[in-house]
């Protein structure tokens, strides 16, 4: 690893806030793919697969300068019985997620993939479980009403207001924020 610095093959700014309050230095490389599920694809495998895909793209794409970095990338999703929960598509998507997880629990997973500066692959899965209150139909609407559920897998963010829904975590809780801290940098420590 060049002085420290990785490439971050993503754009959102919850991963660049968890790696700057590790003091992880970092360029944003924000990787383009088409992150559409596969058919009978589990969405913990989907999270792998795309994290390699997305860190594959980046580390293809480095400029003469950034040869000698490695790349992370990530991708989170909620899982719900099996079901996705993604990213909503409006307002009334959001709701229906939340109203789905109300008084449940579901299961958080993130795939993490790095690749080093020698170009190998190492890549690993952390699935954190989350139990969620009951909510009112004015608990979902209050909240969505924030605008904070619109680019959040599960359309809620637990470093925010949807904190509040969260009654018990059990693994990870910068999984669920979306990107398992402990476990990247241990990874990050080991490659580079």
């Amino acid at each position: 690893m060049d002085s420290g610095v990785i490439i971050l093959a993503s754009g959102s700014p919850r991963r660049r806030e968890l790696l700057t309050n590790a003091r992880v230095a970092f360029v944003v490389r924000a990787a383009d793919i088409d992150e559409t599920r596969l058919t009978g694809e589990a969405p913990a495998e989907m999270v792998v697969r795309l994290a390699v895909a997305k860190a594959r793209v980046v580390h293809a794409g480095r400029s003469a300068v950034e040869l000698g970095l490695a790349v992370l990338a990530a991708d989170t999703t909620v899982d719900l019985d099996g079901r996705e929960l993604s990213k909503p598509e409006s307002m009334a998507d959001a709701a229906a997620m939340l109203s789905a997880l109300s008084g449940r629990w579901h299961l958080v997973h993130s795939g993490v993939a790095i690749v080093d500066p020698a170009g190998r692959e190492h890549a690993f899965r952390v699935t954190t479980e989350v139990e969620f209150a009951s909510l009112s139909r004015a608990d979902i609407d209050d909240y969505v009403a924030t605008g904070e559920a619109f680019d959040k897998a599960g359309a809620y963010g637990m470093q925010g207001g949807g904190a509040v829904f969260v009654t018990q975590v059990l693994g990870s809780p910068t999984n669920v924020i979306g990107l398992p801290l402990a476990e990247t940098l241990a990874l990050l420590r080991l490659v580079c």
